[in-house]
This record gives C-alpha cells, structure tokens and sequence, in this order.
C-alpha cells in the first residue's frame, strides 16, 4: 500500500514538474513574439517617421534621414537574406559572423545619426556631413556585397541542382518509353525469325518443313509412311479444345455441353 502511494505521489510530481515546464515555455514563448512584434512595429514607426522628414525638412536634416534609411534598409535586407539562407546552407555561418561585426559599426552610424538630428548646431553637422555619408556607404556596400554573394549562391545551387534534376527526369523518361526502342530493334534486326510463306533464294517458302516432295522422289516418302515418326521440324497438330477445359469470363456464357437442356 505504501509502495502504491509513493507511486501515485511521484507521479503527481511529475505532472507538476512537466505542466510548469511547459507553461514556462509557452510564456517565453509569448513574450519572444511579442517583442518581436513590438520591435517590428517600432521600426516601422522609426522607418516612416524617417521617410516623413526626409521629404518634409530638405537640408542637413533631411540628408540626415536619408542616410539613416539608407542605412537601415540595406542592413535590414542583408540580415534577412543571410539568416534565411543558413538554414539550407551551413556555409554562410562565417558570412552571419561578419555580418554581425559589421552591424555593430552600423548601429553605431546610426546612433551617431540620431544624436545629430538633435544637435542645434547646424554648421558643424555641415562640416561632417562628407565624413557620414563616405562611413555610410562604406558599411551599405560591404551589406550589399554579403547580400548579393548570398544571393548568387543560392541560384547557383538551384540551377545545379535543376540541371541534375532535368537529367534524372530525361533518363526516366528514356526508360518509360523502352518499348519505342524494342519495335526499333525489331523492325531493323535481321537476325529475327523468318516469317513463314515468304518466298526464300530458291523460290521455295521459308521455314516450310523439308517434305519427301522437296528433295527426293516421290516413292521415297510413300515407301517410309508406314513407320514414319514427327521430326521436330513437323508442324503440329491441331487438336480440337475441349470447351470444359477453356477458360471463362464474366462476360460470357457458360458453355453448352451435349445432352443440356437449353
């Protein structure tokens, strides 16, 4: 009895242990989701309000924008590619590893880009502009050179294994079609069986069985009829079925045998 209620007690540990386990990760579960909708709809803001000002306020601010949203974008792009790539290709890891090296520097553009919307200075944000916009596109060209290479690499594979793909379907389709090349073996072999009737050199029919009347005289064959045995050259007799034996189909009628009534 006690046994019994060890059991059932452990159990009930092990029902609780396993119902808090899951109920801790369907909550992290939540919250990555949540803060990944949250972040979404916080860069849409951000791009938006950026795009706004871009067009709205013309001059330093306005360029300053521009690069954030340039910036923004192009990072954006390559993460997305890259990371949705390595999960059919492990070979782009190194290529994430130096993504991540240079998305450091590109946040920190685009920090120093967000302090500068701020900054009431306007001359010394002029007198800077050259050296932001050269940091910018030194980090979108290197992004976009990740981007692309990726890029390339997938296609490749695709056409590759397309090729390979198309080679396979070839064969198989070859091998579906084998009877078009067994009817043109057989219309062109001219080692196949003769037809029989078909006039032969001599004039005589092909394959005919070599009768007393063929090559010798007459008196030969009706001197040896009386002990005359088959030669397997001899075609043979034809026999009548028996219709008991025959096989029958749904569709036909039973055969009628003598002495049924019909």
């Amino acid at each position: 009895m006690e046994a019994v209620v060890a059991i059932l007690g452990l159990l009930f540990v092990l029902f609780v242990v396993a119902g808090v386990f899951v109920a801790v990760k369907a909550v992290q579960a939540a919250k990555r989701g949540v803060d990944r909708t949250v972040a979404q709809a916080r860069r849409t803001v951000e791009d938006t309000g950026l795009r706004a000002r871009q067009l709205a306020q013309p001059g330093v601010v306005g360029e300053l924008a521009q690069l954030r949203l340039s910036l923004r974008t192009s990072m954006r792009a390559t993460q997305d590619v890259l990371h949705s790539g390595s999960a059919d290709d492990a070979s782009l890891s190194e290529a994430i590893g130096l993504f991540e090296r240079l998305s450091a520097h590109g946040h920190e553009l685009d920090d120093e880009l967000k302090r500068l919307e701020r900054e009431p200075d306007r001359a010394t944000i002029t007198a800077r502009l050259p050296e932001l916009r050269e940091r910018t596109e030194r980090i979108t060209h290197s992004a976009e050179s990740l981007r692309w290479a990726a890029r390339d690499r997938a296609r490749k594979f695709a056409d590759d294994d397309l090729a390979s793909l198309s080679d396979q379907i070839d064969v198989e389709s070859g091998a579906l079609r084998h009877w078009t090349r067994a009817e043109e073996t057989g219309a062109a072999d001219p080692l196949g069986e003769p037809v029989r009737g078909r006039p032969g050199p001599a004039g005589r029919p092909q394959g005919a069985g070599r009768g007393p009347s063929a090559d010798g005289p007459a008196w030969a064959g009706a001197a040896g009829s009386g002990d005359r045995r088959p030669t397997p050259e001899d075609p043979p007799a034809l026999t009548t079925r028996d219709p008991r034996t025959q096989p029958t189909y749904p569709w036909q009628k039973a055969p009628r045998t003598e002495g049924t009534p019909t």
